[in-house]
């Protein structure tokens, strides 16, 4: 039985549309197709979202053992370990190919959702999102704590991205608490690396700057908000939902066992 908010069956016809959303707000830096596998790969960052095999039809099955061969030649050629990633568009045949195979399965993330017109933030602060890639990502590097060489990588990526970027720094007393990148593309608004300072949370800094970004990208015209969450992360997936988002489906990762 799905847990409570769960779809029993998630919309197809939706995930299709998120997972296009995504691959154009966060842009891999090389894109290759076996079939309807979706070969996605990036030399300068690391995200798994980033480098990954995404299946995008549950019938396409044919001579799997040869294309995840091909697919593994392609990480090791990038120096990255095989990772293929599995949304309700990769369907069950696939995922019992891995588990015959001894395959791990890590990191299971939530998508979620919130249609505008719901969307609280009749007194959030208008909030100017930053046009500078490099003091965005230092401020982000900051807020996150994540590992310097990989601002350059952050920046490199925010530079891909075709659709409207909206780069959203929150300060304290000239210190950056909370951070979050809202990608606008047509009717969507894909929220991505929300994040807040260790020390500075439970102060309700990302519930703000959500907002301020929420209403930001309504007077756009963005009619629906989006973002993914790790399923294990409770504190965010509760802000999430105290906003009005709401579970769509969930996707996972999936990697061979070591030799």
């Amino acid at each position: 039985m799905p847990a409570a908010g769960t779809p029993a069956k998630p919309d197809l016809a939706r995930v299709r549309r998120y997972e296009a959303a995504g691959f154009r707000a966060w842009p891999a830096a090389s894109v290759h197709y076996d079939g309807t596998w979706v070969i996605r790969l990036t030399a300068d960052h690391p995200a798994k979202r980033l480098n990954s095999v995404n299946p995008l039809d549950p019938n396409d099955l044919v001579d799997l053992d040869d294309r995840i061969a091909r697919a593994a030649r392609r990480f090791e050629a990038y120096g990255r370990n095989l990772t293929f990633r599995l949304s309700p568009l990769s369907g069950p045949v696939l995922a019992r190919h891995f588990d015959r195979l001894g395959w791990s399965v890590f990191s299971e993330s939530v998508v979620m959702r919130l249609p505008l017109a719901d969307a609280p933030v009749k007194n959030a602060v208008d909030h100017i999102p930053l046009r500078d890639i490099g003091r965005f990502a230092a401020a982000a590097r900051e807020v996150s704590g994540f590992d310097p060489d990989l601002g350059s990588g952050l920046s490199e990526l925010l530079a891909r991205i075709q659709p409207d970027v909206g780069l959203f720094i929150l300060e304290d007393g000239g210190k950056p608490v909370a951070s979050a990148i809202c990608v606008h593309d047509n009717d969507l608004a894909g929220f991505f690396e929300i994040a807040t300072a260790v020390d500075e949370r439970g102060k309700g800094h990302a519930r703000r700057l959500v907002l301020s970004a929420l209403k930001w990208a309504r007077s756009r015209g963005a009619r629906e908000a989006w973002l993914q969450v790790e399923a294990d992360n409770e504190p965010a997936r509760r802000l999430y939902h105290s906003l009005g988002f709401s579970e769509v489906y969930r996707y996972h990762y999936r990697q061979p066992p070591e030799d």
